[in-house]
């Protein structure tokens, strides 16, 4: 969300998402970003969101508002500040050091976004460099540009990169989430996009418009029908017990099975609490 708009600060109380990004770079020109500051570290104290996740986009390193921006956000004391173009574990540990020095509560976690190629190739070494770092969002934007690649669909060019930031996520033990779908008017390219990054591994989307949250809720939600099977799985596994080998649908159940079920539960459950 634009934090120079207020209009759309009051609309992100209202909408069925699990966090929010007040951003303070891309989408906030020059000469309007003070305003901008003020009313995203406003928003992020104010206890108005409810479950939402509230997160404050910093500039990036070595840009003029950057250390203002950190340090604004740091005494806000927001779930998240999401620092753009990070390129390395060091980077990581100059942003929580600096984090630390601004006085930000323990709370208060660093989210890296990887932009670039050698982001890519560092993905581990970025995620596993802090107990503060907490999330990994893809900068598709920047990174196909950076790439020299093409917008196409399937993201084809994009592939290996994703993967490997998934898997660098994964290993560290963090969250990973995948980069925004630019036209907001093609909602089938987006919900393929969706299901695409669903399916690679991400724990969800970054949205640009209000009208993208239903189908990408729906998308990384889990189905009724994924829901049943895992039921019917666990209750197999549970009857079996001691049996040997377990079966459910003509499929063998081993403990690796069981454990995607209860997550499945799980997220199932977490959905349906805040619906």
């Amino acid at each position: 969300m634009p934090s120079s708009n207020e209009r759309a600060l009051a609309k992100a109380k209202t909408l069925p998402v699990d966090g929010l990004i007040l951003d303070l770079e891309d989408a906030v020109a020059p000469d309007a970003k003070p305003g901008a500051r003020e009313n995203a570290c406003a928003a992020a104290s104010s206890g108005e969101y409810g479950h939402r996740e509230v997160t404050i986009r910093v500039n990036g390193l070595g840009t003029e508002w950057h250390d203002a921006d950190l340090e604004a956000a740091c005494a806000a004391g927001p779930d998240g500040i999401v620092v753009p173009k990070v390129g390395s574990a060091d980077e990581v540990h100059r942003l929580v050091d600096a984090m630390e020095r601004f006085g930000a509560p323990d709370r208060t976690r660093l989210w890296a976004m990887v932009e670039t190629p050698g982001a890519v190739l560092d993905a581990r070494a970025i995620a596993a460099a802090s107990d503060r770092l907490a999330v990994l969002v893809l900068g598709t934007n920047d990174l196909v540009k950076e790439l020299r690649a093409r917008f196409v669909p399937g993201r084809a060019p994009l592939l290996t990169s994703l993967a490997l930031v998934v898997l660098g996520a994964r290993e560290a033990g963090v969250a990973v989430l995948d980069g925004v779908y630019n036209d907001v008017k093609d909602l089938a390219g987006f919900e393929d996009e969706c299901r695409q990054g669903r399916d690679l591994g991400f724990d969800g989307k970054s949205l640009i418009h209000p009208g993208q949250v239903e189908p990408c809720n729906t998308v990384f939600a889990p189905s009724e029908a994924e829901v049943e099977d895992a039921r019917g799985l666990l209750e197999a596994w549970e009857a079996g017990a001691g049996s040997g080998v377990v079966t459910y649908n003509g499929r063998m159940v081993e403990n690796l099975h069981v454990e995607v079920a209860r997550g499945v539960l799980a997220t199932d459950e977490a959905v349906r609490a805040r619906s």
